[in-house]
């Protein structure tokens, strides 16, 4: 089994060699398994329970206090699962699993999304916040009221937009980080750099680096593998900081945060509007 994976775009952290040793763990976990989509699954179980990564434990804090998971999985067959917008659901990735395997759906979102994990055996009613998360969170000075005042509260919190949304593929114009792709010289790229951390690989330009590091919260986990004959995709994410309640980003949404086809598999990270614009990951694919 060959897998490559990815701990997120964002800041460069203060302490690289933790995270890196569980890479490095959650890659040698995926390595292990007999088929593509139980490698993925498992390598991205390891990052959704460390609190370093912004997926599972340790999620982004939305306008209401509230973290939410996102996660979504694909085959180069074209099976696909996708979750969203969960409360108390450490392992996103198994809920997309179970969405692909056990549904006639490619995706299910909120509390519905929540009743089904349970009933598919994955856990639920987790506490997502650490010690840090719920510090920061405390410090945030949380608005009340309607989502019009959440909007103004979180203006000048939330990252917004690193690209012009207004640009067409084409002009010039590249969304925030490439993510990781299992096709190409790409996948030789990416297998030389597990820990996407604001590295050149996962940014569109030296400027684009550097903004990003000033936006923390994009720590996005994900991974793809191949047996030789087929390839799996799956990323899963805490969402942004700051970002109003309800918000789902690039990630569960098929094509953006996440794809796979015989050509190969891609888990994309970085600004979750700018990526979603351009589907990302099925263009990284091909």
């Amino acid at each position: 089994m060959r897998i490559i994976l990815h701990g997120g775009a964002g800041g460069i952290p203060g302490e690289p060699e933790p995270r890196q040793a569980v890479l490095d763990d959650a890659a040698d976990a995926g390595a292990s398994e007999s088929d593509p989509l139980s490698a993925v699954e498992t390598a991205v179980r390891v990052l959704e329970s460390d609190r370093r990564f912004n997926a599972g434990v340790g999620g982004a804090v939305q306008s209401d206090g509230v973290v939410r998971t996102d996660a979504g999985v694909m085959l180069s067959d074209r099976q696909v699962g996708a979750a969203a917008g969960m409360e108390g659901v450490e392992h996103a990735v198994s809920v997309a699993r179970a969405v692909l395997e056990d549904t006639p759906h490619v995706l299910l979102t909120g509390e519905p999304a929540v009743e089904f994990a349970a009933d598919a055996g994955v856990e639920t009613g987790v506490d997502l916040f650490t010690d840090e998360t719920r510090e920061r969170w405390a410090n945030a000075d949380a608005p009340d009221g309607s989502p019009s005042e959440h909007l103004a509260w979180l203006a000048d919190r939330f990252g917004g937009s690193t690209s012009d949304p207004t640009a067409e593929a084409g002009d010039g114009y590249l969304p925030t980080n490439e993510g990781t792709s299992a096709s190409g010289d790409r996948s030789v790229r990416n297998a030389r750099l597990p820990g996407h951390d604001n590295s050149e690989e996962t940014s569109a330009g030296s400027d684009r680096s550097a903004r990003n590091a000033r936006l923390p919260g994009h720590d996005t986990v994900g991974a793809v593998a191949t047996d030789g004959e087929t390839f799996a995709s799956a990323t899963s994410t805490g969402g942004r900081w700051f970002a109003l309640a309800g918000r789902v980003g690039d990630v569960p949404q098929i094509g953006s945060g996440f794809y796979a086809s015989p050509a190969g598999g891609a888990s994309t990270t970085g600004a979750g509007e700018d990526i979603a614009r351009v589907t990302l990951a099925r263009r990284a694919v091909g």
